[in-house]
Order: C-alpha cells, then structure tokens, then sequence
C-alpha cells in the first residue's frame, strides 16, 4: 500500500489512461490507486501476478498476467501501464520480458497475449522488442474516448521464449 501515492500520481495523467481500458479510472485519485493495490493484494495467487514498475525507489507503473479460463485457460493476458516520464526509456520491454518469463516458471501456460490499440506505436514496439509476434489487426474493435478504433493482438508462445 506503500505505492499508492506515486501510483496515484502517475496513473493520473489522461495520456496514460487514453490507451488502457475504461475500467481504468480518469481521473485516477488515490482511493483508485488503494483499490487497485488491494485488489493485487488480495487476488488468486494461481491465476494472477500484479506487480508495480519501480523507477528511482518508486512506483512509476503497474503490470500483471492474468490466466484465462475455460478452453483459454492455457492462455494469459498481459496488461502493463507507466507514467509518461519514463516512456521510451526500456523500462517497459524490461518488465515485459521478466514478467513473461516468470509466468511461464509459474503458471501452466502456453501462450501470453497482449491487445494494444493499433494507434499506440509505444506499446506495440515495447511487445515487438520482447519478443511478441502481431497475430492480427481487430478492425473497430475498440470504443475509447468515443472514438471507434482498431486494436491488435500480440502472442508470445512459451516454445519461443
């Protein structure tokens, strides 16, 4: 709960919430910030790992794999986010990579994907640089800021780490 300061002030930033989910709150207060942490906290160790991207001693962005059920559940989806101060820097490929291969040691997985919006040059290139190959583009698929956009889907097969 330590980090819900600096996470409350990065996530703040409507850059950073212009390429997530609407479930991502923006405004982001610090109440969203202790809400998330709990929630990571307190989530199913066995289908879940959420973690904060620490810059300098601090929080600076979140990232997390989340296994999937049913006829997916050989499948997990990562998301990841980072303050606007360090985007360009490596830091994200970073978490990328370690996250990835610490999902495959942890959980009985086969394949890791990710579904940026297809505008978002920055996180299609951090999933390139690890290693993700683009499986497709999901025409109109995405309705944020009310705006219908394209988005892509991103793999990583554990056999190609």
């Amino acid at each position: 709960m330590e980090d819900a300061q600096s996470i409350a002030r990065y996530a703040s930033n409507p850059a950073v919430a212009a390429n997530l989910r609407d479930v991502f709150p923006s405004p982001y207060a610090l109440q969203d910030a202790q809400d998330y942490l709990r929630c990571c906290i307190e989530g199913d160790k066995t289908a879940e790992r959420c973690l904060a991207i620490q810059v300098n001693g601090e929080a600076a962005g979140s990232i997390g794999i989340f296994v999937k059920d049913d006829v997916y559940r050989k499948s997990a989806e990562l998301g990841y986010w980072l303050g606007e101060p360090f985007w360009g820097g490596g830091i994200m490929t970073g978490a990328v990579r370690q996250i990835c291969s610490d999902a495959f040691s942890r959980f009985d997985i086969a394949r890791i994907y990710a579904e940026p919006f297809a505008a978002n040059i920055g996180s299609r290139r951090v999933l390139e640089k690890a290693g993700f190959q683009l499986e497709g583009l999901l025409r109109n698929s995405v309705y944020k800021n009310g705006v219908l956009q394209d988005s892509c889907i991103y793999a990583l097969l554990k056999e190609d780490q």
